[in-house]
């Protein structure tokens, strides 16, 4: 890429979509931490349903869910962890770009 106003636009796309997945991941991880605290205070009687594509289906094992919910927050935590480094290697050649642009 021979225009460094180019690189510098392509780094800063690649940089907002990278804090824009940072900020999606890190959302879902909190709204999933959030339904297994739910899940833990709510009381034994009641019904819990969790949605399968347009149904929402009695869970029989309580258990299962909360074991299914914090196996996604593991994974998820991994991902979002892989992400903020790319966002932080993105952020560095970025800032690299602009100071060579402005040394010129």
């Amino acid at each position: 890429m021979a225009d460094p106003r180019e690189r510098i636009q392509m780094l800063a796309g690649k940089l907002q979509n990278a804090m824009q997945q940072v900020q999606t991941v890190d959302t879902q991880i909190r709204e999933i931490e959030a339904t297994i605290a739910a899940l833990e205070v709510q009381a034994k009687s009641r019904p819990v349903y969790r949605q399968i594509g347009p149904l929402l289906l009695e869970v029989e094992d309580r258990l299962v869910l909360k074991e299914e919910l914090e196996s996604t927050v593991v994974t998820l935590s991994q991902h979002l962890q892989k992400i903020q480094e790319s966002e932080t290697e993105i952020r560095e050649l970025y800032e690299e770009a602009i100071s060579s642009f402005e040394s010129q």
